[in-house]
């Protein structure tokens, strides 16, 4: 029981930390571009045009 005494704080503390963090990248435009990551991976870079 003594135990429960300091889980339920801590567990509070880590739920609002993530809560926090959450609401933060919603903010700052995190989740904005979905599907820019996924293009980026099949991109080789190679789009610069040769010299000739």
């Amino acid at each position: 029981m003594n135990t429960l005494v300091y889980l339920i704080p801590i567990t509070l503390l880590l739920g609002g930390l993530g809560l926090a963090t959450f609401l933060w990248a919603l903010k700052s435009g995190q989740c904005e571009d979905l599907e820019g990551a996924s293009w980026r991976v099949l991109d080789d870079g190679n789009d610069k045009p040769e010299k000739d």
